[in-house]
């Protein structure tokens, strides 16, 4: 599992919900160290006595509980093997401590995840290359962003290079950059407060037009689960 920022219990029931049993979960791979991607970390690595993978640097900036959870650090940008899955890291640009994406492969299945970021550099275009599934930080629209409820300050940092992909930034990668080789594209990690699935789904058909791409197109709504996806 990457990242785990929902509750044991929440966590739990989406698995569920997707027939997908939790006590088949046997890593937690962590992109950085923010909230709402560690909230049931502990929780549930101890629940299933599962190790979390990390690097030291994000590790440090956690608070961890009085008997922390197994740890397997790695360096970002290094490469590690779980089970029978190889997982490359790279560094992506955003205001925490040492955060990484993902790219997960198997039997000759590539899954990249990229969220969090403020901006696409060709480091990252380079790690996402060939990927069969890419799932995407699609995250505001900067018209609702800047109208938004958020303080000024917070606006100015999700727009910035070390904050958030916008809908634009994120159709712009998928208009330019997107594999030929990506047979499903999952937009996620909207704002609930700036963003909404809509405005995300056309936006980004309409950056997939002209491309000639067997690509699905997938929008994960924050609130529900997706999937399972099969290959």
């Amino acid at each position: 599992m990457v990242d785990a920022g929902l509750s044991r219990k929440e966590t739990f029931e989406r698995l569920k919900a997707i027939e997908v049993d939790p006590t088949s979960l046997t890593a937690i791979l962590i992109t950085h160290e923010h909230s709402d991607h560690i909230s049931g970390m502990q929780t549930i690595a101890r629940t299933l006595n599962i190790p979390i993978f990390i690097t030291r640097l994000t590790a440090d900036s956690i608070a961890w509980d009085e008997v922390p959870p197994h740890l397997e650090f790695f360096q970002a940008g290094g490469h590690l093997v779980i089970g029978d899955i190889g997982v490359a890291s790279f560094t992506i640009p955003h205001d925490a401590a040492d955060p990484v994406g993902f790219s997960l492969c198997a039997e000759g299945i590539k899954i990249s995840i990229a969220t969090d970021l403020g901006y696409i550099p060709e480091s990252i275009r380079f790690h996402l290359r060939g990927s069969t599934v890419l799932l995407l930080e699609s995250n505001h629209s900067l018209e609702m962003l800047k109208v938004g409820p958020y303080p000024w300050s917070v606006k100015q940092r999700v727009m910035s290079r070390v904050g958030h992909l916008s809908n634009d930034a994120a159709c712009d990668f998928v208009r330019d950059y997107l594999d030929l080789n990506t047979s499903r594209l999952i937009l996620g990690h909207l704002s609930e407060s700036n963003n909404h699935p809509e405005l995300v789904r056309q936006a980004a058909l309409q950056a997939l037009e002209g491309r000639r791409l067997f690509t699905e197109l997938i929008v994960a709504n924050p609130k529900q689960q997706i999937g399972p996806f099969t290959y």
